[in-house]
């Protein structure tokens, strides 16, 4: 999946785009199975998007706080 539908609105580069997709796709897998996964997916896409802003672009980070107290 890629992250562009959430983030269309953020001016980013598609570098970090491509990034961000990485962590979403990661996230996505790790909660593979859970049966709140599409409820959860807007909300980490919106955490990775937040983390980008703020600058990060390390995919391993932006899934850390994507992961990061997800309810």
């Amino acid at each position: 999946m890629v992250i562009r539908s959430f983030a269309e609105l953020g001016g980013f580069d598609p570098e970090a785009i491509a990034v961000m997709s990485e962590a979403l796709e990661a996230a996505l897998k790790k909660l593979q199975g859970t049966s709140e996964l599409e409820v959860l997916r807007e909300r980490i896409a919106t955490r990775i998007i937040a983390a980008a802003k703020l600058g990060e672009r390390n995919p391993a980070r932006l899934l850390e706080a994507a992961l990061r107290k997800l309810d």
